[in-house]
């Protein structure tokens, strides 16, 4: 890196971004604030100097990553530090937004900032869409509480099978309340939990079409990962979003790390002591990684479901996806044999599950290469 790198550090906000720069180890100025529009930033950029020579940075937040792709654009090298990870000093109760992009451009300088992956456009287009579904589900199942709960105050249970099903609806649609009162809460409490299946469905379908016209590699991937058990297709299409290019980890065990799924550690001298999962990671990936571990609770087998999104899977897919079955349902009980709760057993195989998911996105790209090798006029 060039002597007269000058080591930028922006803190952004949705009106306006505090600036601050260091040219010198452990020393930092404020360039004071600018508006947060892209003319304000070109302007900022070229009374700095020249592009080569900028390395900026800002924290990932509510702005996205708009700042980031401007910057890049320019031709400036860009990184967007996470904010857990920015380091913090005993004691410091100060917090403004000048000293926030002083603190960035001192700690980006001395490389003790740690940055996040970056999504292209269609994998944050992906990503808006599975998180939007996830935040239906989570509305759906309080709809459904509300609903639920009115009914039981009333001393109203349905007791001919399982809740939330076709049959369970109908018997809910056929209750009626003297008060008009409750007949408005009871039909105000129906009418959302019927929006918010209607929204789901609506939603799913528009994951399906996106997948559809994702690029090739991208559904290469979600459709190998298809081939796991308990990895469907929004599942998939969940790793896939939150995980990026899952060849960019270099070992399964830094993907393990980037989900938060990886247990803590408190040791000192000759004492090693391991407690709970850090959850310092992308917790969408964490959730659906951990529900596709309960599978694994089942004998080894593929069921008619599995063997169809298996079809058109190569061999060496194939054999990582039932290694996957065999090990990880002998990982499940042995932890359970050893006395450990079934959500931490479903955890521990959520995590080496990654190991399989990494296995896979590698084994996507080295096929991918090999076609591409093999096509007419690819040497020349």
């Amino acid at each position: 890196m060039k002597k007269d790198t000058r080591f930028v550090g922006l803190d952004v906000h949705a009106e306006t971004i505090a600036v601050a720069v260091s040219d010198k180890p452990g020393e930092a100025q404020s360039l004071g604030t600018i508006p947060n529009q892209p003319e304000a930033v070109r302007k900022l950029i070229k009374k700095l100097g020249p592009v080569e020579s900028l390395r900026v940075c800002y924290e990932a937040g509510p702005c996205g990553y708009i700042l980031y792709w401007l910057l890049t654009q320019i031709g400036v090298f860009c990184e967007v530090i996470a904010p857990t990870l920015i380091p913090v000093k005993a004691g410091d109760r100060i917090k403004t937004d000048r000293r926030d992009a002083l603190k960035l451009a001192r700690c980006y300088r001395s490389g003790d900032l740690t940055p996040v992956w970056v999504p292209d456009a269609a994998h944050e287009a992906l990503r808006d869409l599975v998180r939007a579904r996830e935040a239906a589900k989570k509305d759906q199942l309080r709809a459904r509480h509300r609903l639920g709960k009115f009914l039981l105050r009333r001393g109203l249970r349905f007791s001919s099978g399982k809740a939330w099903t076709q049959k369970h609806m109908i018997w809910v649609k056929q209750q009626r309340f003297d008060n008009p009162a409750q007949e408005a809460t009871f039909q105000d409490y129906l009418m959302e939990a019927e929006h918010m299946q209607a929204r789901i469905r609506r939603l799913e379908q528009a994951i399906d079409e996106a997948i559809a016209a994702a690029p090739e590699p991208l559904k290469a991937v979600m459709a190998a990962l298809q081939g796991l058990r308990g990895v469907a297709k929004v599942t998939a299409a969940t790793i896939v979003a939150e995980g990026g290019d899952l060849t960019r980890f270099e070992h399964a065990t830094q993907l393990m790390g980037y989900s938060g799924a990886v247990s803590s550690e408190s040791s000192s001298g000759g004492k090693q002591r391991r407690g709970a999962i850090t959850k310092t990671g992308n917790a969408h990936l964490r959730r659906v990684i951990v529900e596709a571990a309960w599978h694994y609770q089942y004998q080894p087998r593929v069921m008619p479901q599995l063997h169809k999104r298996q079809q058109g899977l190569s061999e060496p897919i194939k054999e990582i996806c039932w290694k996957a079955q065999q090990r990880l349902h002998r990982r499940f009980f042995r932890l359970l044999a050893k006395g450990k709760a079934k959500q931490q057993a479903a955890t521990a195989v959520g995590r080496e599950l990654l190991g399989f998911i990494w296995a896979i996105g590698m084994q996507c790209r080295r096929e991918q290469e090999s076609r591409a090798a093999a096509q007419p006029g690819a040497g020349v």
